[in-house]
């Protein structure tokens, strides 16, 4: 559909800027412990005396299962059909040129986090108001709260292939000033909770949360009046306990016979994942029972071996890196940000382990010609091409280096595990996920997107199928924390023979919608969907469900007892829940899923009523009957995007630089000053070329950086305190060596605030090596000083004490040879050593950690 009734009207936009149907959204978000259920209301006006095609591309997370779109025109209501899509398109153009007015919703062929939204014939002074709906889970975050987002960044992807020219992020969309976006944004989100809610947290102005009852199970906020939908709206939630496990069970559609869904290989028994499913025409998912069960395994930290893994890190560099990670504060550029996230990395690696470090935009290049062992030489010559890396390299063309990486040899011993950084504007998204899939035997992705308008199709779809995790830094998320606790999850040792049983009256039985579940980590939450098959219980009953897995060899298992009393559910949550779950096993676009997976990825989308990329909603009001008189005028929605994607050099320049420095962009869109300065920049398609990302010249993505480190100076200085903090403590690790010790000299006197001279003469044990007592008083020094960023140094840490305990063992043999002293004399003493030491240092720097604080 983009390509047919977009791609050749794009030029129609210009920067006389017509009026823009879209005056408004208002969204009705309703939370429920960990599932959210979203109504947002587009609300059209012709103001023009011609009949006008009004075309939104808006960005969603590619979680949300859409299930309803319909249209109320004259306060008649239209609900759309879910219709097979390129029937559906047909049957959009064919009721336009009959002269009725339709409504098309879609997602795209390339990515499935991104949306197009199609109101034709829509006639002078009428008016009308579109709702979609849809549901998802909220992930959880590391310090407990629920994350919901309400998308509106979506900027320009970089293309990977000629097939992906006909996506509807290829449309050339106008970009108005930022006082200027033509509509607002309305929210109201009512939240309840049986656990209570604590409070709510915006990266927007809320009004004070007002608490539905004395028990604060139900709350409501809302977004202040007159938003402008011109930056991500983040909801985090704060409940007082989130990891209660739990079991819902929602009955069927009444009206529909009980579903058959079935593995390729057999019935699906109570025990068994659901690894690959058909679909029956006959039966459907929605006519029985279906049980959403959620745990959150308490697992211990078990480290694995100190030598065990190769670890790559593939780091975006292309020119959007050069840009700030939050565009509504001073925040840090994402480029800087990356590089001290790697300092960090490399600093926390084990001895003995293999990495490699890849940067990549319109190319790449990699330190290594293939991984190596990590050891100081191979650190140290890292870290300084690390201090060297800009935002240079262009587009994102992240899939090379990744096909790169999986040609690589595979080292014994070694689990790969991928680390990659990018802020995902790449087109061709299913493609990259799909090579991701086809090699997630041989390794885990953890993936991190950075910025608002990162592709959550890219981001979570890598994690996913691979067996990783993903992460989004947007705001006053810092990458170094988030990257960190992925690394800690990734060398924890794997749970392994994860399995699911069900204990249910007799005649009742369990068939597995969801994947095979083959990783957990600590501190995440598992979401389990199933159908319940056979006869439900007249009277009050319940089940239990019991998780079952091992860790060291060591079995462990969670259980939970739930009523098996089905509950009703207008929107039918979980049954929609679960089929997206479904649907995201096989649907990877047109262009990357068999014909096999289609018709099965097609037949769930129909009878479920969930969105798919095979799929469309269609909605056609026929009491209008005016044949259209010549061709529609086709409005193409303005949507914000970041500054990093409007380019320096335009292709209408000839080469030339354009007039305008990106310093002079705000927040993605342009101040209404600079539009009226240039407007011969900005007109028409001049403008619309030069959103091309392929237009970014590499030179003048040096030059972004640079006027941005120069605001971040004067920022800095007035922030001196708070940075000089975070910068010695950055510096302070980086004069740790790859073994966890820290060396006694110069540098480190600098950062404790005293003489080598002093340094020495404190040290009671002259005689031993002084980096033990040079890595005690670092260490110490980070609890004092560095609290708010433990959980970046934490890893390091632990090598450092680890180091400290090595070298002690090492110690007690020496003497041993040596003198010959008793074993239980020698571990008296060498026991001893280090308290003895952490002793003196608190004294020499003066400082008041307690016991309770260190891991000596």
């Amino acid at each position: 559909m983009c390509k047919v009734n977009m791609e050749d009207h794009c030029g129609l936009i210009t920067g006389d800027m017509e009026p823009v149907p879209l005056k408004s959204i208002s969204v009705t978000l309703s939370i429920n412990d960990f599932v959210a259920g979203v109504s947002a209301t587009l609300n059209y006006e012709n103001e023009e005396e011609v009949p006008v095609e009004a075309i939104f591309v808006f960005p969603m997370d590619e979680d949300s299962a859409v299930y309803s779109f319909e249209a109320l025109v004259d306060g008649k209501k239209i609900v759309a059909e879910l219709q097979e899509k390129v029937q559906a398109q047909r049957n959009y153009e064919n009721a336009i040129s009959q002269g009725h007015q339709a409504y098309l919703l879609e997602e795209d062929d390339y990515s499935r986090d991104v949306f197009s939204c199609n109101i034709g014939n829509l006639q002078p002074g009428a008016k009308v108001g579109v709702t979609l709906r849809y549901v998802q889970e909220l992930p959880l975050e590391t310090d407990g709260a629920l994350r919901y987002v309400l998308p509106a960044i979506l900027n320009p992807r970089y293309q990977l292939s000629e097939q992906s020219a006909n996506s509807c992020l290829n449309i050339k969309t106008p970009i108005v000033a930022l006082e200027d976006l033509p509509y607002t944004l309305s929210m109201v989100a009512t939240i309840t909770s049986q656990h209570g809610i604590e409070r709510v947290q915006s990266n927007c102005s809320l009004s004070p949360i007002q608490y539905l009852g004395h028990d604060k199970t139900s709350a409501q906020v809302s977004l202040a009046e007159g938003h402008k939908f011109d930056r991500d709206v983040e909801l985090l939630i704060y409940y007082s306990e989130v990891h209660s496990p739990s079991v819902a069970v929602e009955m069927g559609m009444q009206d529909m016979k009980p579903g058959s869904l079935k593995s390729q290989s057999d019935k699906m028994s109570s025990f068994t994942w659901c690894d690959d499913f058909t679909f029956s025409d006959k039966y459907s998912l929605m006519g029985s029972p279906s049980a959403m069960v959620s745990f959150y395994p308490d697992l211990p930290e078990v480290e694995c071996s100190r030598a065990c893994g190769e670890f790559v890190f593939l780091m975006d560099c292309s020119g959007s890196m050069g840009s700030r990670l939050s565009y509504w504060n001073d925040s840090q550029l994402r480029i800087e940000a990356a590089k001290e996230t790697l300092l960090l990395l490399l600093k926390s690696l084990p001895m003995g382990c293999y990495f490699n470090i890849y940067r990549f935009g319109s190319s790449y290049e990699k330190f290594f010609p293939e991984s190596v062992k990590y050891t100081q030489e191979t650190m140290e010559e890292s870290m300084k091409r690390v201090k060297h890396l800009r935002a240079d390299l262009g587009g994102t063309e992240i899939l090379t280096p990744l096909l790169n990486i999986y040609k690589g040899p595979s080292i014994p011993g070694h689990p790969l595990q991928v680390f990659v950084f990018t802020d995902g504007e790449v087109n061709g998204t299913f493609r990259v996920i799909n090579e991701v899939k086809l090699n997630s035997k041989k390794h885990r992705c953890f993936s991190f997107g950075i910025g608002e308008g990162a592709s959550t199709s890219l981001i979570k779809g890598i994690a996913r199928v691979s067996g990783g995790t993903a992460e989004f830094i947007t705001g006053k998320d810092r990458m170094q924390t988030k990257a960190l606790a992925s690394l800690k999850c990734a060398l924890n040792c794997s749970v392994e023979d994860i399995s699911l049983s069900w204990d249910f009256p007799p005649g009742l039985s369990a068939s597995m919608l969801s994947p095979e579940k083959t990783v957990m980590f600590k501190g995440q939450r598992l979401i389990i969907y199933a159908q319940l098959t056979g006869t439900m219980p007249q009277v009050e009953s319940s089940g239990e469900v019991c998780l079952k897995y091992t860790l060291q060899g060591k079995s462990l298992e969670n259980r939970v007892t739930f009523s098996l009393q089905p509950k009703t559910n207008a929107s039918f949550t979980i049954h929609r829940l679960a089929a997206k779950s479904l649907i995201q096993m096989k649907d990877l676009g047109s262009h990357e899923t068999s014909d096999g997976e289609k018709e099965d990825v097609l037949n769930m989308s129909i009878q479920s009523g969930v969105l798919s990329s095979f799929t469309a909603f269609i909605a056609v009001n026929k009491d209008l009957n005016q044949p259209v008189q010549g061709p529609l005028a086709h409005r193409v929605i303005p949507r914000p995007m970041t500054f990093s994607n409007l380019p320096i050099t335009c292709p209408y320049s000839t080469g030339y630089r354009s007039s305008y420095h990106s310093g002079m962009l705000l927040g993605g869109v342009l101040s209404k000053h600079n539009v009226s300065a240039h407007r011969s920049v900005y007109d028409g398609e001049m403008l619309n070329a030069c959103l091309s990302y392929d237009s970014i010249e590499d030179t003048e993505s040096m030059s972004v950086m640079e006027y941005s480190q120069s605001s971040t100076k004067e920022t800095n200085l007035q922030n001196d305190h708070k940075v000089c903090g975070e910068n010695v403590v950055l510096y302070l690790v980086s004069l740790q060596k790859a073994n966890g010790s820290w060396e006694l000299d110069e540098e480190l006197t600098e950062i404790l605030g005293t003489n080598l001279e002093d340094m020495k003469a404190a040290n009671p044990a002259k005689d031993q090596d002084p980096s033990v007592w040079a890595t005690v008083l670092a260490v110490l020094w980070l609890h004092a000083n560095g609290k708010d960023l433990k959980c970046e140094w934490e890893l390091l840490e632990r090598k450092a004490v680890a180091w400290l305990h090595d070298h002690a063992e090492r110690l007690k043999k020496t003497q041993n040879k040596k003198w010959g002293k008793s074993r239980v004399l020698q571990e008296a003493e060498s026991d001893s050593s280090i308290p003895m030491l952490v002793q003196a240092a608190k004294s020499f720097l003066e400082l008041s950690v307690t016991p309770d604080d260190l891991v000596f």
